[in-house]
């Protein structure tokens, strides 16, 4: 089923079960995040990170203190430190995902952390309150695990891409909403308000969301055979579509309104940290030249400072 590489392959049907799961448990953890962060543009305070280990809220504000919580994906343990010293532990495994909720719940109830929020998935159909979900349990550990090794691949790469642009640009970093490794640049214009409809998810976060002119990219399980690379741009300008990209295998998709290459397409080739480049640029180019940005004033080489360092 999988295959341990430097870009590992995992067939999304192989582990679909495991998947849904665990997009249903990194919800959980990252709406404790959004329950003690304040508010950054586009929603950045809620995210999770590609960690050495799997994924981490990063440390989150508490009291006089700080918590964060990791999906360790090497030991198959969601951990829970505090900066008081104690730890909790949830193990990873085939549970339910009301039992996760019930268990990381009484691990934050153990460590004096409350948390308040909406108990239950937003972005997805139907949306099954946590503590009512016992449709989602499967984990296989392996699957896990590849899935964590491609996001040490994609996160590594989006870095290279992100450190070229010296405009506004997130972080690397995981929605856990859509279960998605994302970047994206701005151009520094405001933009229309976002129509919104995604499901279970007010219209209001999506125009939090999209309130300035933005090219996205990112990766998510899903989209292609063993996942997808992805590329759109908000406000999609005219001829955005029609842009020739790179590498062979990228395409745009009228059904998402976005170009998708497939990670089989990157993982294939000789070099896939050139190939997956080749994609990041050339539809960011889409937005920047079809959306006329400043790339004179946003872009520039991240060596610039090379000869002065050593």
């Amino acid at each position: 089923m999988a295959e341990q590489r430097a870009w590992p392959r995992l067939r999304v049907a192989d582990w679909t079960g495991t998947r849904d799961t665990l997009h249903m448990w990194a919800q959980i953890v990252g709406k404790i995040r959004l329950a003690h962060a304040p508010l950054l543009n586009h929603w950045w305070q809620v995210t999770l990170y590609v960690s050495p280990r799997g994924l981490t809220t990063s440390a989150i504000a508490h009291e006089d203190g700080a918590f964060d919580l990791e999906f360790d994906f090497i030991e198959h343990v969601l951990r829970i430190r505090t900066s008081d010293g104690p730890l909790r532990l949830v193990k990873l495994g085939p549970i339910t995902v009301a039992d996760f909720y019930a268990q990381t719940m009484d691990a934050l109830d153990d460590l004096g952390i409350s948390a308040r929020f909406q108990p239950r998935p937003n972005e997805v159909d139907p949306s099954i309150p946590f503590a009512e979900d016992r449709e989602h349990a499967s984990y296989d550990a392996e699957s896990a695990h590849m899935f964590w090794r491609q996001l040490l691949q994609a996160n590594r790469v989006m870095g290279e891409f992100r450190s070229r642009f010296v405009g506004k640009v997130s972080p690397v970093h995981f929605f856990w909403g859509a279960l998605d490794l994302a970047c994206t640049r701005f151009s520094g214009r405001p933009a229309p308000p976002h129509p919104g409809g995604a499901p279970y998810c007010g219209d209001w976060v999506m125009v939090e969301g999209y309130s300035r002119e933005l090219s996205s990219c990112g990766f998510w399980p899903g989209g292609g055979e063993e996942g997808a690379f992805y590329a759109y741009a908000y406000p999609e300008p005219p001829g955005f579509a029609a842009h020739p990209v790179l590498p062979d295998g990228a395409y745009y998709s009228h059904e998402n309104g976005q170009f998708l290459l497939p990670y089989e397409a990157v993982a294939d080739t000789a070099d896939p940290d050139a190939a997956l480049m080749r994609f990041l640029e050339s539809t960011y180019e889409a937005a920047a030249v079809h959306g006329d940005w400043d790339r004179e004033t946003l872009e520039d080489d991240p060596a610039r400072w090379n000869a002065k360092r050593w």
